[in-house]
């Protein structure tokens, strides 16, 4: 492990108490199955939206699908008025439920572009040093699998426009539920050609 890789990944273990999520309603996967009928328009079947701006959010870590539904209701750290109306009349164990239901389907694979591969690698695995560019892979694992415990999500074969899509919108503050501004401070040191690699090869990333 390179060093930069190391204190990045040191520092956050160091601070997992501060971002895991308090304490959450426990989800009832067959209660959620019922539930998402409302969703499988935008998320596709299971969780595996066909739409590239859409997340899939099958194998996703209960708890963050809890949270990030959370945030659309409460509208002031994360918004979107599609995502608005679908959450407004969900409770708090509907939530659970749904991320309960999520979290046990099989995510889809993606690909990554070939051209992009190798320079998106190098970041996730690396980061940038002379920028002060944390490693990808020091949250979210060597597959990118996440970390549910402290609220890290799964990234291994999203779609690249959407992950596209969440790095600017954190780099542009149009997003701010991520802990302690994590994500926005990452987000703001990097380009958007750099944004589209580390996206691509996450999304061919398992």
């Amino acid at each position: 492990m390179k060093y930069s890789t190391l204190v990045s990944f040191l520092s956050v273990v160091l601070f997992v108490p501060a971002f895991a999520s308090t304490a959450q309603a426990a989800g009832d996967a067959k209660a959620g199955e019922a539930k998402v009928a409302a969703c499988v328009a935008c998320h596709g079947e299971k969780g595996n939206s066909a739409v590239a701006n859409f997340p899939k959010l099958a194998g996703q870590h209960a708890g963050y699908v809890a949270k990030q539904l959370a945030d659309f209701k409460r509208g002031e750290t994360r918004s979107d008025p599609l995502m608005a109306g679908q959450v407004a009349g969900l409770s708090e164990q509907d939530m659970a439920d749904i991320g309960a239901y999520y979290a046990k389907q099989s995510p889809s694979m993606g690909q990554a572009d070939e051209e992009l591969a190798a320079f998106g690698e190098k970041l996730y695995r690396g980061g940038n040093p002379e920028k002060g560019l944390t490693a990808c892979i020091a949250c979210h694992g060597p597959t990118g699998a996440g970390n549910p415990a402290a609220n890290f999500p799964l990234l291994s074969g999203q779609h690249t426009d959407y992950l596209v899509k969440a790095l600017k919108d954190f780099r542009d503050g149009k997003r701010t539920n991520d802990m302690n501004g994590m994500m926005r401070d990452i987000a703001r040191k990097m380009n958007d050609r750099e944004i589209k690699a580390v996206s691509s090869y996450i999304s061919g990333l398992h």
